[in-house]
């Protein structure tokens, strides 16, 4: 039997070509809301070219990506990463992702839209992230952390692999405090729908090979 959904995938790719964002209230919830916030935070991809907002990578984090103490992969296990974002732990005791959303991004993830960075030590997945890739746009939707540093090194990976690929945006929906380290910065809603119209008018491209640490090294090298 064919999976049966709240909203098709089609909806969700639209969606979010329009800057709008789906989540639910919580795990049990069976319905699945849309956001267009006033206030929209965006993780930079500028890295040390004097633009006004800039990738920053903490000294101590830069020193634990070259020394490389977990290997990460793309696209490898995309439906355990969603499944360890949505899992209720670490003092956290609710989810937005419900049984709805997880099948439309496994579907997206499918139809080569969503897509996962997973960070492994040796065959165990400690930490990860996911989120949706249209045209030169990323929409990051959640990470999640089993080991120190593991879903911070994600994200260094995920920025590499994105400027390698020529994308111009990277959306995080909302500023907090895990992203403050990182550069985020805010937008108000008319300003993001100018970015975000830029980078759907371009192109980028997330298959690059299996390897990002070459394009991290680059990063880091500038």
């Amino acid at each position: 039997m064919a999976d049966r959904f709240a909203f098709s995938p089609e909806t969700l790719i639209k969606a979010y070509s329009l800057g709008v964002f789906p989540m639910a209230d919580s795990a049990d919830s069976h319905e699945i809301k849309f956001y267009d916030p006033e206030v929209r935070a965006l993780i930079p991809l500028a890295w040390r070219e004097g633009a006004r907002h800039e990738f920053h990578i903490p000294r101590r984090l830069a020193r634990t990506v070259r020394r490389q103490p977990f290997s990460v992969t793309i696209n490898r296990d995309f439906v355990t990463v969603i499944d360890e974002c949505a899992a209720i732990r670490d003092g956290r005791n609710e989810t937005w992702i419900n049984r709805d959303i997880r099948k439309l991004y496994v579907a997206l993830h499918r139809l080569g839209f969503a897509h996962s960075v997973e960070v492994w030590d040796g065959e165990t997945l400690v930490g990860g992230l996911y989120g949706v890739a249209l045209r030169a746009a990323f929409f990051g939707e959640s990470m999640f952390s089993r080991r120190t540093d593991a879903s911070k090194i994600a994200l260094v990976h995920l920025v590499a692999r994105l400027r390698a690929g020529g994308f111009r945006l990277l959306d995080a929906q909302f500023t907090n405090d895990h992203l403050m380290q990182f550069g985020i910065y805010e937008l108000n809603r008319d300003m993001f729908q100018e970015r975000l119209a830029a980078a759907l008018a371009g192109a980028g491209d997330l298959d690059l090979g299996a390897d990002s640490q070459p394009m991290v090294e680059d990063m880091l090298a500038e």
